[in-house]
C-alpha cells in the first residue's frame, strides 16, 4: 500500500509541470510591434506546446515514466555538453580559485580537485544518460568515453584550438547518438500513440464522451494535480514575495510586520485566481477542505449516510460556477480581491445550507426513534444552533460594512432562508420529542408536522421567487451573461417549478388519504372495547376510536393515513382499502364492510364489476406511488438543496 501511494504521488508530481507550461502559454501576451510572420510562428509554437503538454498530461503511468526517462536523458546530455564547453574554453588557468557569480570561491583551478570534480561530474552525466536510455554495455562505454574526452584534453593542457575541436566532436557524436535513439524509439512512440487512439475511440463508441472524460479524470488524478499545481505555485510566489519584502525593508528577522503579512496574503490570493487553471486549482483546494469538513461534521453528529459525503463535490462546483459567472480571472487585481471575497460569502452560505441538509435527517431520526441519550442529541443540536447563529453574524457584519446592492440582498436572503430552515427542523424535532415523552398517541401530530413543513416550504418558495427577480434585475441592468441566464433557468426549474410541483403533489396525496380514511367506518364506544386488540401499525391500544378496513382489520386513523401515503392496501392482508362510492353501491359486501374475494363461480355481474374496478385500481396504485414520493418529500423537508443551491446563486457580487 505504501509503495502504491509513493508511485501515485510520483505520478501526480510528474504531471504537474504540464499544467505550468499550459498556464504560462495562456498567460503570455503577443507583442503588437512584431511582424506577422513572427506572430504566426509564436501561435504555432504555443499551439504545439499546448498539444504536447496535454498529451503528456493524459499519458498512462508507464508511458509517462518513459517520457520523463528520455527527457531526463536528453537533459543530462545537454548539460554535459555545456559543462565541457565551459570547462574547456572558459576556465582561467592563471587564477588560483574559481569564483562563482555570487563571489563564492570554488575549487582550485590548477589543482587535482578541479580535474577530479569534472571527471566525477561527467561520469555521473554519462552513466545517467546510458542508464535512462537503456543502451548496451559496450556501446555505453564508448559514449561515456566520448563525454570524458574534452576533460582529458583539459587535463593534458592541449592548445585551445584542439580543445575546441574535441568539444565540437564530442558534442556532435552525442547529438547523433541522441537522434539515433529517437529514431529507434519512434516506432515505440507510434505504436503507443496508435494504441491510445484505438483505446480512446473504443471507449468513446461504447461508453460515450461523458464516461470517457470521467475515466480520464479519475485515472490521471486530475484534482490532485490541480491541488499540487496551485499549492506549489502559491508557495513559490510566497517565497519570492518574502525575499522582496526583506530586501525592501532591509530586515534580517524571520518575522515580518502584520501589515506586510496582510499585503502578502492579499497578493497571494489575487495571484491564486488570475487564470482559469489557477481558479480550477483553487477549486480543488476548496474541494479538499470541504470534503474533510463534511467528514468531520458527519462524524460529530453521528451520521452514516453515504449521500451526505458530497460536500467536497458541491463546494468546488459552486465556487467555479461563481468564478465563471463573475469573470473572476479577467478582473484587475484590486477588483479581483473584492469579487473573490464576495463569492466566498455566497459559497459559505451554500455550505451552511448543505450542512443543514446533513443534520436535518439526523434530527428527525433521533426524534422519531425516541433516543434519550444526551450525548446523541447534543452534537446535532449544537450544529443546528451554529447554523442559526452563523448566518445572523454574517448578515450583521455585511450590513455593517456594505451598502445594499444585489449581492448583499442575495446573501441576506440565503441567510434568512437558512435560519427559517433551522427553525422548521428544530420545531419538527421538538414535536416528535414531545410525542415520545408523553408516550400517548397524538393524532394531530402528523397534521402539525405537515403544517410546519408546508409553512417552511412556502417561505422557501417565496424566497426562490424573490431571488429569481433579483437575478433578473441583475442580468438586465447590471451585468448580463450567458452563464447567468443558464443559472437563472436552473434556479427557476429546481427552486420554483419542482418545489411547486412536489408541494402540490404532497397536498393532493394528503387530501386523497383523508378522503380514503373518511370513507371507512369508525368504531367508537362499546364496539371499540369489543375489539380487544392493538393497532397492527403502532402496536398501541385503541383508546378513542378506530377505523375498520373492508377486510375487517382495525387501525388508528392516523396510522392508517400514514400507511396510505405509501400504498393503498391493507397492512395485514394487502387487500384494497379504498373503493369508490359508485362501485360500492353495486358490490356484494357484508354489513361489516368485509371484502369477498372472487372465486371460480363468479357471475357475469361480478366480472363486469371487476372490469370496472380495474382502471380505478390502477389509478389508486398511481396515487399510492405519488403518496410515497410525497411522504419522502415531506420527511426530507429542506434536504433537497444540493442542485438547487448551485442554481440559486445568480445575484451579482457588485
Amino acid at each position: 500500500m505504501a509503495q502504491q501511494q509513493v508511485w501515485a504521488a510520483l505520478e501526480v508530481a510528474l504531471r504537474v509541470p504540464c499544467l505550468y507550461i499550459i498556464d504560462a502559454i495562456f498567460n503570455s501576451y503577443y507583442d503588437s510591434g512584431q511582424s506577422g510572420l513572427c506572430i504566426g510562428l509564436q501561435i504555432v509554437l504555443r499551439l504545439l506546446g499546448i498539444i504536447v503538454s496535454s498529451i503528456v498530461l493524459i499519458l498512462s503511468q508507464r508511458s509517462l515514466f518513459k517520457f520523463y526517462m528520455y527527457s531526463s536523458a536528453f537533459l543530462l546530455a545537454a548539460t554535459s555538453v555545456l559543462v565541457n564547453y565551459y570547462a574547456a574554453l572558459h576556465i582561467d588557468f592563471y587564477g588560483a580559485y574559481n569564483t562563482s557569480a555570487f563571489g563564492i570561491q570554488l575549487l582550485p583551478r590548477k589543482g587535482p580537485s578541479l580535474w577530479m570534480a569534472l571527471i566525477v561530474l561527467q561520469l555521473t552525466f554519462g552513466i545517467g544518460y546510458v542508464t535512462l536510455l537503456q543502451i548496451q554495455s559496450i556501446y555505453s562505454q564508448l559514449i561515456i568515453l566520448n563525454i570524458l574526452v574534452p576533460v582529458i584534453g583539459l587535463i593534458t593542457e592541449l592548445p585551445l584550438h584542439m580543445r575546441e575541436t574535441l568539444v565540437f566532436t564530442s558534442s556532435l557524436i552525442l547529438i547523433l547518438n541522441t537522434v539515433l535513439v529517437l529514431a529507434v524509439k519512434l516506432k515505440w512512440f507510434y505504436y503507443s500513440t496508435r494504441y491510445v487512439y484505438l483505446l480512446v475511440r473504443h471507449m468513446y463508441r461504447i461508453y460515450g464522451l461523458q464516461l470517457l472524460m470521467e475515466d480520464t479524470w479519475k485515472r490521471i488524478r486530475f484534482p490532485d494535480i490541480l491541488r499540487v499545481f496551485w499549492l506549489t505555485r502559491i508557495t513559490a510566489q510566497a517565497t519570492v514575495l518574502m525575499y522582496i519584502l526583506r530586501m525592501a525593508n532591509e530586515n534580517e528577522s524571520l518575522f515580518i510586520s502584520w501589515d506586510d503579512f496582510w499585503d502578502l496574503i492579499c497578493n497571494l490570493i489575487i495571484s491564486g485566481c488570475d487564470s482559469t487553471l489557477t481558479v480550477l486549482g483553487m477549486s480543488a483546494v476548496i474541494s479538499s477542505i470541504a470534503h474533510y469538513l463534511g467528514l468531520g461534521i458527519l462524524a460529530f453528529i453521528g451520521s452514516t449516510e453515504e449521500d451526505d459525503r458530497r460536500l467536497g463535490f458541491v463546494a468546488p462546483v459552486l465556487f467555479f460556477i461563481l468564478a465563471l459567472q463573475t469573470g473572476l480571472s479577467g478582473l484587475r487585481p484590486e477588483e479581483r480581491l473584492i469579487r473573490l471575497s464576495r463569492n466566498m460569502c455566497l459559497l459559505l452560505t451554500a455550505v451552511l445550507h448543505f450542512i443543514h441538509g446533513m443534520t436535518d435527517p439526523v434530527l428527525m431520526s433521533l426524534s422519531a426513534s425516541h433516543v434519550s441519550s444526551f450525548h446523541r442529541h447534543f452534537p446535532v443540536l449544537f450544529v443546528s444552533a451554529c447554523l442559526f447563529i452563523l448566518p445572523v453574524l454574517l448578515s450583521y457584519v455585511l450590513w455593517h460594512h456594505y451598502a445594499l446592492n444585489t449581492w448583499l440582498f442575495a446573501v441576506t436572503a440565503f441567510c434568512v432562508e437558512l435560519c427559517l430552515k433551522v427553525i422548521v427542523s428544530v420545531t419538527v424535532y421538538a414535536l416528535f420529542m414531545i410525542d415520545g415523552y408523553y408516550n400517548v398517541l397524538w393524532e394531530k401530530l402528523d397534521d402539525y408536522v405537515y403544517f410546519v413543513r408546508s409553512t417552511g416550504n412556502i417561505i422557501e418558495f417565496i424566497f426562490g421567487v424573490v431571488m429569481f427577480g433579483n437575478g433578473a434585475y441583475t442580468m438586465m441592468f447590471e451585468s448580463g451573461s450567458k452563464i447567468r441566464a443558464c443559472m437563472m433557468c436552473l434556479h427557476a426549474y429546481f427552486n420554483i417549478y419542482l418545489q411547486v410541483k412536489n408541494g402540490w403533489k404532497t397536498f393532493m396525496n394528503r387530501r386523497t388519504a383523508v378522503k380514503k380514511i373518511n370513507s371507512l367506518p369508525e368504531i367508537k364506544g362499546s364496539h371499540l372495547q369489543e375489539i380487544g386488540d392493538v393497532c397492527a401499525i403502532c402496536y398501541h391500544e385503541f383508546t378513542t376510536s378506530a377505523r375498520m378496513t373492508p377486510c375487517n382489520h382495525y387501525f388508528h386513523a392516523l396510522c392508517l393515513r400514514k400507511w396510505l401515503y405509501i400504498q393503498d392496501t391493507c397492512p395485514m392482508c394487502h387487500q384494497k382499502v379504498y373503493i369508490e362510492d359508485d362501485i360500492k353501491d353495486n358490490s356484494n359486501i357484508s354489513n361489516n364492510n368485509g371484502f369477498i374475494a372472487p372465486n371460480e363461480n363468479q357471475n357475469p355481474e361480478e366480472a363486469l364489476r371487476e372490469d370496472a374496478a380495474g382502471p380505478d385500481q390502477e389509478l389508486n396504485e398511481g396515487d399510492s406511488t405519488d403518496g410515497g414520493e410525497g411522504a419522502r418529500s415531506e420527511r426530507d423537508g429542506g434536504a433537497q438543496h444540493t442542485g438547487a443551491a448551485a442554481a440559486a446563486f445568480h445575484g451579482d457580487p457588485d
